[in-house]
Formats: C-alpha cells, sequence, structure tokens
C-alpha cells in the first residue's frame, strides 16, 4: 500500500489544480466578464443609431394633380409626423430599474 502511494505521490504526469491555477482562471473570467460587459453595451449603442437613422429618413412624397379635357385625378400628399420613438439616444443603460407598482 505504501509503494501505491509514494507511486502516487511522485508522479507529475496528472493535472494538479493549484491556487495560482485557479487565481489565473478566476482573473480570466472576470475580464471576459467585463469585456463582453462593454460588448454588449456597444452593441446596444451602434443598434440604436441604426434606429436613429432609419427613423430619420424622409419619408414625405407628392405628387401633383393632373387635369385634362374630360377629367381629373386629385393628387397626392404624405407628411412623416414625428414620432415618439424617433428621437436619438433613447437607449440608455444608465438609468436605475424601477420596480413593479401593482
Amino acid at each position: 500500500m505504501t509503494q501505491l502511494i509514494n507511486s502516487l505521490y511522485n508522479d507529475e504526469a496528472g493535472f494538479i489544480v493549484s491556487a495560482e491555477l485557479v487565481l489565473v482562471a478566476t482573473i480570466a473570467v472576470l475580464g471576459m466578464v467585463v469585456g463582453l460587459s462593454e460588448v454588449a453595451f456597444n452593441v446596444n449603442q451602434e443598434l440604436e443609431d441604426v434606429g436613429s437613422a432609419f427613423g430619420s429618413i424622409n419619408q414625405n412624397f407628392h405628387y401633383n394633380g393632373t387635369a385634362g379635357h374630360k377629367g381629373g385625378i386629385a393628387g397626392s400628399k404624405y407628411n412623416d409626423e414625428w414620432d415618439q420613438c424617433d428621437d436619438s439616444c433613447d437607449v440608455s443603460c444608465d438609468v436605475a430599474p424601477t420596480g413593479e407598482s401593482y
């Protein structure tokens, strides 16, 4: 039995989880969490910019009516009004969450 314990004690082919490896892995995971948080924030900002760009497209159109000897066609007009969500900076990650009210 002591020969088995000595052989296991002297075996260097295995993987030993040491405090250093745990520390390095913990720092790496924390760095990944912070990095992915920043990526998520920047993706939200870019998507908000894309939404603002789509909201700022001018959608007005107008054509005049025509009239001839035997008839006429009225013109048409469309005016794009301001929507509540057309404002830039709609997405804000700096606002604290609010509780539910019943």
